[in-house]
């Protein structure tokens, strides 16, 4: 049997508060296996955002392991660390974090620039993933002359460069419009489709379900974990037909 994509083992953490120590997590276990993809949700204080931070390797916990793609990365130096979150972890954020004097190739090309990619495999690359995501006539316009949704896009595309593992995604459609955060759900589903494993860490109850898995965490435990027949509103169509948006 294959190993699952990201494993937490019994995960707690502990940040110092008043002189005493605040457990933001306190005992949390679960996998994800290839393939899957699933809602992170929880209110304001559940230990979400930590949860977050510790599966982009962002945090350390403060007990438990953490393996990552058959790998325990709990006591990685944090130069290795580093490597393991540039290498299989994808990234996209609420806020899109492009770089907004570089076009939309150079906006991709970023982690294979960091990983040392050479100048002419790196845009072959970066262009066909914003081919992939429906930006390809786009790739020389800069961030201010697209729409958030866009915007949106290039982020997921800039987070495919590494073919990572896991794509993680912090609340992705929280600066979109309905329409528009229902279309990056189709774009994630057509990626899910393609084999990518996904999880989604959001506050609407909308977008969990869309996903065919939900885990709600509250006061730092994990309250429920359960499977479901995924809710998709937006219309069956390609990326390149959704791109527009």
């Amino acid at each position: 049997m294959n190993e699952p994509v990201l494993s937490l083992r019994d995960v707690t953490k502990a940040y110092p508060s008043a002189g005493e120590m605040f457990w933001a997590l306190k005992g949390v276990s679960f996998e994800v296996d290839a393939g899957e993809m699933l809602a992170l949700m929880g209110p304001s204080g559940s230990g979400k955002s930590t949860l977050m931070n510790i599966l982009g390797l962002l945090d350390r916990q403060t007990g438990g392991r953490y393996l990552l793609n058959g790998t325990d990365v709990t006591d990685l130096t944090e130069d290795a660390r580093a490597e393991a979150r540039n290498q299989a972890i994808g990234f996209v954020f609420q806020a899109f974090h492009l770089l907004p004097r570089a076009s939309l190739l150079e906006n991709v090309e970023v982690p294979l620039t960091y990983a040392g990619w050479r100048a002419r495999e790196r845009r072959a690359r970066a262009h066909a993933l914003l081919e992939r995501v429906g930006l390809g006539d786009k790739a020389g316009s800069t961030p201010s002359a697209i729409s958030g949704g866009q915007k949106q896009r290039v982020a997921v595309a800039r987070a495919l460069a590494m073919s990572p593992a896991l794509l993680l995604a912090d609340e992705p459609t929280g600066n979109l419009d309905t329409a528009t955060g229902n279309e990056i759900m189709g774009l994630f589903h057509d990626l899910n489709a393609e084999g990518a494993t996904i999880v989604v860490v959001t506050h609407e109850p909308d977008i969990a379900a869309q996903a065919a898995r939900t885990v709600v965490l509250r006061d730092g435990f994990i309250e429920s974990d359960a499977r479901q027949v995924p809710h998709l509103p937006f219309a069956k169509a390609t990326m390149a037909q959704r791109s527009a948006t």
